[in-house]
């Protein structure tokens, strides 16, 4: 009789997680999801609560959790900066106890957790692209620091419980991701971008629009996740997932207009503090390790998020 993983995943109605959440389904596993809902949505994974090896718990990483399962996926915490600045101490409390907890529960059912980390750790960065070897530059008690320090320390936590305990890590850096699911207020910027030009409202560039990100679909990210779990042992990271092609912000805006045939014009307003100047993954451990590379393009990609919008916004 074949054997189904059980799969946790925290954050599981979010962004990112309910894709995942869908692709381990698909796969044959058992999926536990477990989500607080301060910014993750019952919408998102609401057509997976049919399926009878789904179940959905609400449930804060911040306090303990005992279930028995295989594997972890810990991608429990606000991600846009929106969000994760509204209430900074709880943020912080999830990367650091929510790691902590959870792993204390791959330690005691000795399951493989997986941590999802984030190309913040690298702050405002001076080497470019970033390699999984560079440092950082982070302001530690910056409005964005909250997040960044927490997903540093989170990476401690990881690497020490390997070290100490002998656990099953693997640790990734997420770079920019877009996609369908994503909050329509959550201030990042493919997903204000578009609601703006859907609502030919004038799209808010911060600063002079040539800072750079790179872009990566949810679709290709989700297949970097799970290869990353997949992965040997030696390979327990940190490993940059991302797409390492680079946009000026003011070229995403504008070819936004053009794809949504918007009548949106272009404003610009003040950087926010600590906001990085450039953002691209080097991924060449992806690469090597993991056979893996982005294979959506931009414009793919944005069609397929903007459709989704455009459903979400005439609902």
């Amino acid at each position: 009789m074949h054997y189904a993983p059980r799969i946790l995943v925290t954050g599981g109605a979010g962004f990112i997680g309910s894709f995942l959440c869908e692709r381990l389904l698909d796969s044959g596993a058992e999926v536990l999801c477990v989500d607080n809902f301060f910014t993750g949505r019952r919408t998102n994974v609401a057509h997976l609560l049919d399926n009878p090896r789904f179940e959905i718990m609400r449930h804060d990483v911040t306090f303990p959790l005992f279930v028995e399962v295989d594997q972890i996926y810990n991608l429990a915490c606000p991600a846009s900066p929106i969000h994760y600045q509204r209430d900074p101490v709880q943020t912080t409390k999830t990367s650091v106890i929510g790691a902590i907890n959870m792993l204390g529960l791959a330690k005691r059912v000795k399951a493989r957790i997986l941590q999802a980390s984030t190309s913040e750790v690298y702050g405002d960065p001076e080497i470019h692209p970033q390699p999984e070897d560079y440092r950082g530059r982070v302001n530690t008690f910056g409005p964005r620091a909250c997040y960044d320090e927490g997903k540093r320390c989170a990476e401690t936590l990881f690497h020490d419980y390997h070290q100490q305990h002998g656990l099953e890590i693997r640790v990734m850096r997420i770079f920019n991701t877009y996609g369908p699911n994503m909050h329509p207020d959550d201030g990042r910027v493919v997903s204000s971008f578009i609601v703006q030009a859907l609502k030919n409202k004038p799209i808010s560039i911060f600063g002079d629009g040539r800072q750079t990100r790179s872009f990566c679909y949810v679709d290709d990210m989700i297949e970097g996740i799970v290869r990353m779990m997949g992965a040997p042992d030696e390979v327990t990271g940190p490993v940059n997932v991302g797409n390492p092609e680079e946009y000026a912000i003011r070229d995403l805006a504008e070819k936004i207009i053009e794809l949504t045939g918007s009548a949106s014009e272009l404003t610009f307003h003040p950087l926010p503090q600590d906001d990085p100047l450039q953002r691209c993954p080097d991924i060449t451990k992806a690469r090597d390790l993991l056979d893996w590379e982005p294979t959506v393009s931009l414009t793919e990609g944005l069609q397929k998020t903007i459709a989704y919008f455009d459903r979400l916004l005439s609902q």
